[in-house]
């Protein structure tokens, strides 16, 4: 990714001859496509060198309106049913499904992959929403449980939501790393807070106009493109962020993220995931790792 001005200094690269559309990319944020208010862009090339579009480059400010608008969303859904939720996961991926060709163009132009790669990972990305959508109704009762105790109460531990998490993405794979680790996120009853790809960041926004069609309430899910080294920090340091996802694969930033996210002792879990299409990227261990476990005692009953 190059810095650029807003209106780009290229040709898109199209297929064909004469001048492609130059797109502006902008935010996510509070279910908006919002422009950075700093005004600041970056200009995206191709695999092969050629100007495909521009990114907002989000600051300080836009990380903490989406914290904001990702706190307020949050109560509400995660107090939706479970089957609501596993409805709305589905949605989006038949939203995903509907535009494939487009995504599978986007991995093919930013990353050069072949494409019987592409439309494998934009398959594998469409899947994984399906994969979670199952686990709504399900994980209550596998990461719950009914304790014993010497007393004439019951005792339940309940996984609860935990509130606003972080996730910073991984630069490869930028769609079905993005989607891995936000899934487990929603699905869980918490609002998330997105740093996208920085490198190849076109597949993660383009994605934030399938969850604007997808019922999601506006909020819930806030992607924010830009420089990681300015907006880590602050997504560590912020005290309504109750946990991050990260993924970045940067040992430096990791490094950072932990002792700034001590201060409200926020939790951190990161991920080295090798093969992101394997079994292993997808499953129970990513939803346990963005609950809390409450305890409750409840007399019994005469």
């Amino acid at each position: 990714m190059k810095t650029g001005a807003g209106s780009g200094n290229g040709k898109r690269e199209t297929g064909n001859e004469g001048l492609g559309i130059r797109k502006t990319y902008k935010l996510y944020v509070g279910g908006e496509f919002i422009r950075t208010e700093s005004g600041r862009a970056d200009a995206v090339e191709s695999a092969r060198g050629g100007f495909l579009a521009n990114v907002s480059r989000g600051s300080r400010k836009d990380l903490r309106e989406a914290v904001r608008k990702a706190r307020a969303a949050q109560p509400a859904w995660a107090a939706r049913s479970a089957y609501n939720k596993g409805q709305i996961l589905y949605r989006m991926a038949e939203m995903l499904e509907g535009r494939a060709a487009g995504f599978e163009k986007i991995l093919r132009e930013t990353r050069g992959l072949s494409p019987a790669a592409a439309r494998r990972e934009v398959r594998a990305s469409i899947d994984r929403l399906v994969h979670y959508a199952g686990w709504s109704d399900k994980f209550t009762a596998l990461l719950g449980t009914v304790n014993p105790v010497a007393s004439s109460y019951f005792d339940f531990s309940v996984p609860e939501s935990m509130g606003v998490v972080g996730i910073v993405a991984p630069d490869e794979p930028d769609l079905l790393g993005l989607v891995t680790h936000l899934a487990p996120v929603l699905v869980a009853g918490n609002a998330a807070v997105v740093l996208v790809s920085e490198k190849y960041p076109l597949a993660s926004l383009e994605l934030a106009e399938v969850l604007a069609t997808s019922d999601l309430p506006a909020g819930v899910a806030n992607l924010i493109s830009g420089r990681r080294e300015e907006l880590v920090p602050h997504l560590a340091r912020h005290m309504d962020v109750q946990a991050v996802a990260d993924a970045g694969g940067d040992p430096a930033l990791s490094k950072l993220l932990a002792e700034d996210a001590a201060v409200n002792v926020k939790r951190v879990r990161r991920y080295d995931l090798g093969d992101y299409e394997s079994e292993e990227a997808q499953g129970l261990d990513f939803i346990e790792a963005v609950v809390e476990i409450k305890t409750t005692w409840h007399p019994i009953g005469v």
